[in-house]
């Protein structure tokens, strides 16, 4: 794929955009996508933007068998001035690549893929909503196309990048949300796939979301593979603790996906001078701090939901309100502040956001 011009066939017809006030997020795709092959021995090669359209795959296809396939997952905001912004899209670019290598696939070249990112996304940016809590949300992912039943790395794939008007990804919104600790089922341990952004960790997090959803709970937080006591992630998010005055998470430790968002929280966190700390956090610990009154906040981030205030954390039954069900004051602050920086409502302090009409003229 590198240095290789991309060709773009565009659609003859259009589709219907959705109306932004019910936009739910996942379920509608925009006109075009981009794609790019891979051979063993010639590399990325053939470059495309084209309508999009169903995948056709060998019934053998290795991702269909072992599971060779990464993904990621980035918005595109439009400013009140029509100017596209995007939001740390290399980090994402260097992570796929990590996870790339985890699962034995061949690495992208960075830069050129975000320039294919911004081709599409000028291609597409009147797809781009602009209602508060809307967004364009881009899904950049690498599969394993070649037709061999073997337990061996594919020579063959092709990555892809669709992208999806969306709303709020919880219905909850900024409001806060109900979590279910998880006792039973594990998603990862350290030396396995959990740092990595791969199909098959979120495959393993089904059976314990569905007994979640039954219960009425939105989420999963995940606990250590091994001890069963420390928290880790939550499906869809990072985790964040207010202990005290000090905001906790844990440590990046192999079986943790190492968030984007995260990191630009930890950022502006000790930017406000807000005392830090990434280490381990037993439940034992989270329990102690709600019974002492000191649990103040809790909260996710994620590309997804942004900031998303936790309520509710139930721990084999064991319930524990946090800050009366309501909105703490630094989950507001924090979404308050990313949010409107991804917009362009705030000065962009940290150099976070491209704006799609330089990056384009930088990488011509």
């Amino acid at each position: 794929m590198s240095r290789l011009p991309i060709q773009i066939k565009l659609s003859d017809s259009k589709k219907e955009k959705p109306d932004p006030q019910t936009l739910v997020f996942g379920r509608n795709f925009t006109d075009h996508m981009f794609i790019a092959d891979y051979d063993e021995g010639k590399g990325w090669h053939s470059p495309r933007i084209v309508p999009y359209a169903p995948v056709t795959l060998d019934p053998a296809s290795i991702v269909l068998h072992y599971g060779q396939t990464v993904f990621e997952g980035l918005k595109a905001y439009k400013s009140e001035d029509g100017t596209v912004r995007l939001f740390r899209p290399e980090e994402n670019m260097k992570r796929m690549n990590l996870s790339l290598d985890r699962l034995c696939m061949p690495r992208i070249d960075e830069e050129q893929a975000l320039h294919a990112l911004t081709q599409l996304i000028q291609i597409e940016k009147d797809w781009i909503p602009t209602l508060p809590g809307t967004s364009l949300y881009i899904r950049p992912f690498v599969i394993a196309n070649e037709a061999f039943l073997g337990v061996a790395p594919a020579k063959k794939y092709q990555f892809y990048i669709i992208l999806c008007p969306v709303g709020s990804y919880y219905k909850e919104g900024i409001h806060p949300i109900k979590i279910l600790v998880e006792n039973e089922f594990v998603r990862a341990v350290k030396g396995g796939t959990g740092g990595a952004k791969t199909a098959g960790n979120y495959a393993s997090g089904l059976k314990a979301q569905e007994a979640a959803d039954k219960k009425g709970y939105s989420q999963v937080l995940w606990l250590d593979g091994v001890e069963r006591k420390y928290v880790e992630e939550v499906g869809s998010m990072n985790i964040f603790f207010k202990i005290n005055g000090e905001v906790i998470t844990p440590a990046i430790n192999g079986s943790i996906l190492e968030g984007i968002t995260r990191k630009s929280i930890l950022q502006l966190l000790r930017h406000w001078n807000i005392p830090v700390q990434e280490r381990k956090l037993s439940m034992d610990e989270i329990r102690g701090a709600y019974e002492n009154g000191q649990l103040e906040e809790v909260f996710g981030t994620g590309t997804a939901a942004v900031i998303s205030p936790v309520g509710e954390l139930n721990w084999d039954g064991y319930k524990m309100i946090v800050n009366d069900n309501k909105t703490g004051p630094l989950s507001k602050k924090l979404f308050e502040t990313l949010s409107n920086i991804q917009n362009g409502n705030e000065k962009d302090s940290f150099a976070w956001i491209l704006k799609l009409n330089s990056e384009l003229a930088k990488l011509a």
